[in-house]
């Protein structure tokens, strides 16, 4: 029972002569005459109103009309204090100023609870004090015994609230803040429960394991155990967008879509660390979109304040940084790549030629082949032709040169292709796909032939790869010679028959 419950149960029984308690009681008291509220209803009634509820949404007007039916008779100095009134005249005279704004709302309840026969009634209503000043007040009410009939005397305790009213709007004010910044932030924000993998993990620490790196190498289905034991409590709208997701349940039926392929070694890493007692990380992670949509993602997990014992609340944001990741790739690309034929440049062919020199496979097959024609191209058509001969050019090795084989511009119009673990009838026969590869690109190109001058060379038992390379390039040089021999020879004919 709350105070003012147990002061309206003491007050309700006293006699008039008691009128000291009444006086002196820490709780602001009214008395009060409600008859022609009383006198109110019943016409009502005999004029039909079943619902007053309804009646009075209706008719707002007489909510004000049954306030005002209302007699003050008597008020406590509690009332007077808290009211800031000098005496009851000057609190009576100026109830306009005390009773306002949403009090009618307020007012509408009580008189329901009269109305549906109670003798008792409550409401949390607002009232002001003389000095305008808000009060948040928690009004009891009880008819006195014998004026059940005529409503003539209703004794009110009124007790003064607005402390833990201001409180608890701070506190939804807060909580509303919070909300806010949740849904409202630009990153995609989970809200989990990582309890259950608190207890997994603990289960392996009582098992006497102290390698968790090791264990989770061993038992690979204790990672994806872990997996399907997150729960996750709630996601902020970035994360649906993020995600293509049309609303939170859709997404939380389709997680095992956005958890996928590459995330398990990064929540393997993630776990790990938790093993170690880092309840704050941060790394790259890998999810997909619903629409199968590869994201790169930098994760920021950390635990929330007071869950440090059981992971019961955990915050993962994720920061899209898939375009970062795209923009990181090409420029790696471009750091190894000839952007006109896409074949790997000379930086990558010096790289793949230590590489190999230091751990092979051997024998290693080297072929350079230089473009036929380039500089004729570039003078005679101009630039933009003897660039399309370059990209035929690139067209051709990528489609004929696999990994662990390495097709590259080494040049100008220099090509090369490391064949690792390759003996030389293997490199001929590669030369020879080129060629013929060469022949049926032509057949769609015949205005400019492509034509390619070429040299092989497998390296021996402990020759040097730069070794190899020059043979290759004297028997590309030499392969030149006869083609330029072949052309000029072709045109002096076409001079003669003239």
């Amino acid at each position: 029972m709350t105070k003012g419950s147990a002061n309206m149960a003491l007050f309700a029984g006293l006699s008039a002569d008691q009128s000291d308690i009444f006086e002196l009681a820490p709780v602001s008291l009214w008395l009060e005459d409600f008859s022609g509220v009383k006198a109110l209803f019943d016409g009502w009634r005999r004029a039909g109103v079943t619902s007053l509820r309804d009646h009075l949404a209706s008719h707002p007007g007489r909510v004000k009309e049954c306030a005002s039916c209302i007699r003050v008779l008597r008020v406590n100095r509690k009332t007077l204090t808290l009211f800031a009134a000098d005496s009851l005249d000057h609190l009576v005279s100026n109830l306009d100023r005390v009773f306002r704004d949403d009090m009618l709302k307020s007012h509408v309840e009580e008189l329901v609870q009269l109305w549906e026969g109670r003798t008792e009634f409550s409401s949390n209503a607002v009232n002001y004090t003389l000095a305008d000043q808000r009060l948040d007040i928690q009004l009891k009410a009880a008819i006195l015994p014998g004026y059940e009939d005529t409503w003539a005397r209703v004794l009110i305790a009124i007790e003064d609230v607005t402390d833990r009213e201001q409180a608890r709007r701070r506190l939804i004010g807060s909580e509303h803040y919070a909300r806010g910044l949740f849904e409202h932030s630009p990153v995609s924000v989970w809200v989990e429960d990582f309890s259950r993998i608190k207890n997994l993990i603990d289960e392996v620490r009582e098992r006497g394991i102290t390698d968790f790196r090791v264990f989770t190498d061993v038992h690979e289905e204790f990672v994806r155990r872990c997996m399907s034991e997150i729960r996750v409590i709630d996601v902020n709208r970035r994360t649906l967008e993020l995600l293509g997701a049309p609303d939170k349940a859709t997404l939380l039926r389709r997680l095992p879509d956005v958890f996928r392929d590459e995330m398990e070694p990064h929540f393997r890493e993630q776990l790990i660390d938790l093993w170690d007692g880092k309840l704050f990380q941060q790394r790259e992670v890998v999810n997909y979109s619903l629409d199968g949509t590869k994201l790169n993602l930098l994760l920021q997990f950390s635990v929330f304040p007071g869950s440090e014992r059981d992971w019961s609340l955990v915050q993962v944001a994720l920061t899209d940084i898939t375009a970062r990741k795209k923009a990181e790739a090409y420029l790696e690309y471009l750091g190894t790549h000839d952007v006109l034929t896409r074949l790997h440049n000379r930086s990558f062919y010096v790289d793949e030629l230590n590489r190999l020199e230091r751990k092979g496979p051997c024998p290693v097959s080297v072929i350079v082949a230089d473009l036929n024609g380039l500089k004729i191209a570039n003078d005679e058509l101009g630039h933009a032709a003897g660039d399309a001969l370059l990209r035929r050019a690139g067209e051709v090795l990528n489609s004929l040169v696999e990994k662990p084989a390495h097709a590259m511009r080494i040049g100008g119009d220099e090509f090369a292709v490391l064949l690792p673990g390759t003996q030389a009838p293997e490199a001929e026969a590669m030369m020879q796909a080129i060629r013929d590869l060469v022949d049926v690109n032509n057949q769609f190109y015949a205005d400019l032939a492509l034509s390619f001058s070429m040299g092989c060379a497998t390296s021996q038992p402990g020759e040097r790869l730069e070794a190899v390379v020059k043979r290759a390039d004297l028997e590309m040089l030499e392969a030149k010679r006869r083609y330029y021999s072949e052309v000029d020879h072709d045109r002096r004919r076409a001079t003669a028959a003239t």
